[in-house]
Order: structure tokens, then C-alpha cells, then sequence
């Protein structure tokens, strides 16, 4: 079994694992709809965490769960519901048992594949959930949805208001809700309303989209990374080499629940030349993740966040604020910073419990806090959010 991670999932989905800190749950959030985050120790790093949870011995309590597992095998029980039980008990805010199904789920996710319509969203004025982009070939492409549309509600449930972390996990579904089945969504462009019935589809995930904003003078580019699934962190290194000397990087986080550690490490090498980039215990072990050395440290840098940036994305965040390679833009971070690792169960089914805690270069813990921007502004205003990294990107020497 992986170890630990850092990701940050629905409630009922959430789970981690590897030594690459995986650090949160709806892998996509206010992103590509249907990714969800994922850790484990054998590819990932232990972290993730959202609201301070209680330092947990997990030795003691795999031990207790694995325990009443097998005696409620032995008495013909569910051994995974009595696994639930203990887990919620124990104190453990982000302690949660999945099925073998659901787990698997999650590994699919990490390695770029989801079930879902295609979209990905994120917040308007007014409480209002747009449509930012839509995957070429997935169901949504295929029913002319386009961004700019705004997303009213998924199956009868109105989206605005709601989180768009929330309103991506409807459009993706439960874990009975596979290839093939149906999502009823309302949607708005300009004056014209309308109901369409999508079937979902596997689809591989785009975690990372790069593009030049040429309406700026100089020139900049922005790099959109909606999860840290395997393969991000090295297409975020090609993209930051690819850029033009002078030209300003506007990294745009937000709505990234997390991932695998490995790749958030990797993004942050692009940045950094050596040095720490975070500190974790796992089981009071205290642990370095540090940065490979050779990065661009010479090119502006705004990184832009929100309430939906978690885990892994807040470790980069934190790493990048404090180590002053970065301005910070945007709202307060998710604020999960815990260390989770899975255990598995005499019925295959994954016990996920919290292990320890990281904290940034400064020594600041994430937990429950979040990460403050540098300049703050509206978690309602997406565009205006953008519009002031622009401007702080531009002061900085890079495009505007």
C-alpha cells in the first residue's frame, strides 16, 4: 500500500497516500470536472489536511481499525463499516474508509483519467458558477456547451452560491455513477436558458494549460495547473524553460485541490534554485522536502489562488510566498495541511488516517489557516482577481 499524501476530496470521497504529498481531495476543483486528488507514499508525499485535525497516532489506530475490521469479518459483518465506525470516533476530521472501488478510483485520478462531462468551472460575481473551459471531444464539447456559459444547476441542484469545488463533484457524480451515466445541468448564455442531459465519459485530464497572454505589452505567460496528477510537474518545468528571457509567469492555482507531492516538488524546482520548500512529521518523525537546484529564479512571478486552492497547492504557495520567489494574488487558501497515509483492510476496502502536519519554509502551519495573499482580493471576483495579478505581474517587470 502507498503511503501518504496530500489531496483533498468530497467528504465521503476522500482518502491519501504516497511520498510525494498528495494534498487534497476534489482533485480538480474549480477545474476539471470529475478529477479528484490523491496521495500515497510510493509516488506521492505525505500531507494534506484541511481544518486542523488531531495529531493522530496512526500506528495505534490502523492497528484499532485493521482490528475491528477482522472481528466483524469473523461475525459475519461488514468489516468496512466497522472500520467507519472507529474511524469516526476517533477524532480524526479527515480520517475516512473507501471502498476498493473507490480507492482505485482515486489512483485512476492521479494518473490523469476521470469520469466526467468535460468541464471545468469556476466562480463569477454574484455567487454566479461559469463554465471556464470545456475538454475537446468530452460530452460537454459534443452538447456546444462553451465557457462563458454559466452553470445554473446539476440535476435539479442550484450551482450558484455553491462552492465550485462542490458543484465540479455533482457534475462528476458518486462512486456509483460510471461511464455512461446521466447529468442533468441548466445553463445560461446571454438571455437564453436551457436544460441538457449529458452522459458521462472517461476522459483523460489536461492538469496543466499554458498560453501567452499577447494582449499585454511585454508579453507574459500564464500556466493553469488544475491538479497535481502525474506528469504535471514536469509539463509546468518544459513550459517555464520554453518562455523568453524578461517575460513575466503568472501561475494560476486556483481551484488546485492537491495531489502528488513528487509533482508539486517538481513545479516548485521550476521556481527555485535548491533549498527547502516545506517541512512534515509523519508519526513524529520530522521530515525536508527540498528543491532541485537549476531553477528559474529570474523571471516575475504572480501566483494566483482562492478558497479552492488546497493541499499540495498550498505547500507550492507557501513555499513560493515565503521563499520571496513570488507575489501572492487573490483569496485566503483552503487551509489543509495535514499528513494522511492508507491502510488497507482485510476486504480490500482503504482506512485513510491522519499522521501528521507540514508547515512552510517560514515554519508557518497551513492547517486549518490557509495561506493569506500578499494582495488580497474577493473570492467572488475571478476576473477582477486576474485583472490585479496582471497589474502586480506588470510592476514586477513582466507583461501587463
Amino acid at each position: 500500500m502507498s503511503g501518504p499524501c496530500l489531496f483533498v476530496r468530497p467528504r465521503r470521497i476522500r482518502r491519501g497516500a504516497t511520498l510525494t504529498v498528495v494534498f487534497v481531495s476534489v482533485l480538480a476543483t474549480g477545474a476539471a470536472v470529475g478529477s479528484w486528488g490523491a496521495e500515497a507514499e510510493d509516488g506521492r508525499d505525505p500531507a494534506a489536511a484541511r481544518i486542523p485535525s488531531r495529531s493522530v497516532s496512526s500506528t495505534v489506530e490502523s492497528a484499532e481499525v485493521k482490528a475491528a475490521a477482522a472481528e466483524a469479518e469473523e461475525d459475519g459483518e461488514s468489516g468496512s463499516e466497522a472500520a467507519r465506525e472507529v474511524v469516526s470516533r476517533s477524532g480524526d476530521r479527515w480520517g475516512a474508509v473507501y471502498s476498493a472501488r473507490e480507492y482505485e478510483g482515486f489512483r485512476r485520478n492521479l494518473d490523469g483519467e476521470y469520469v466526467g462531462v468535460g468541464i471545468s468551472a469556476r466562480a463569477g460575481r454574484g455567487g454566479a458558477i461559469e463554465v471556464d473551459r470545456v475538454q475537446p471531444g468530452s460530452p460537454a464539447q459534443k452538447a456546444g456547451i462553451r465557457a462563458g456559459d454559466r452553470l445554473r444547476a446539476v440535476d435539479g441542484r442550484s450551482a450558484t452560491g455553491r462552492p465550485v469545488t462542490e458543484v465540479v463533484s455533482w457534475l462528476r457524480g458518486g462512486a456509483d455513477d460510471t461511464v455512461g451515466s446521466r447529468v442533468e445541468v441548466g445553463l445560461r448564455r446571454g438571455e437564453h436558458s436551457w436544460r441538457q442531459t449529458l452522459r458521462r465519459a472517461r476522459l483523460a485530464t489536461e492538469p496543466v494549460t499554458v498560453d501567452r497572454l499577447t494582449d499585454q505589452h511585454p508579453a507574459a505567460v500564464r500556466i493553469k495547473v488544475d491538479a497535481f496528477t502525474r506528469g504535471a510537474g514536469e509539463r509546468v518545468r518544459r513550459a517555464v524553460r520554453a518562455i523568453p528571457e524578461g517575460e513575466g509567469i503568472l501561475l494560476d492555482l486556483r481551484g488546485n485541490s492537491g495531489g502528488l507531492v513528487s509533482e508539486a516538488a517538481t513545479t516548485a524546482s521550476s521556481f527555485l534554485d535548491g533549498g527547502l520548500i516545506a517541512t512534515y512529521d509523519v508519526r513524529g518523525e520530522q521530515r525536508v522536502l527540498e528543491a532541485r537546484r537549476g531553477g528559474d529564479t529570474d523571471s516575475p512571478l504572480v501566483v494566483l489562488v482562492d478558497g479552492g486552492t488546497m493541499s499540495a497547492a498550498e505547500m507550492l504557495t507557501g513555499a513560493l510566498q515565503d521563499r520571496r520567489r513570488a507575489v501572492v494574488v487573490g483569496s485566503r487558501t483552503f487551509g489543509k495541511g495535514s499528513v494522511q497515509m492508507p491502510s488497507e483492510l482485510p476486504d480490500g476496502s482503504v482506512a485513510e488516517l491522519t499522521v501528521g502536519h507540514y508547515r512552510t519554509p517560514a515554519g508557518r502551519s497551513v492547517d486549518g489557516k490557509g495561506i493569506t495573499p500578499d494582495l488580497s482580493v474577493g473570492d467572488d471576483d475571478s476576473r477582477g482577481a486576474e485583472t490585479r495579478a496582471r497589474t502586480v505581474l506588470s510592476g514586477l517587470g513582466g507583461g501587463a
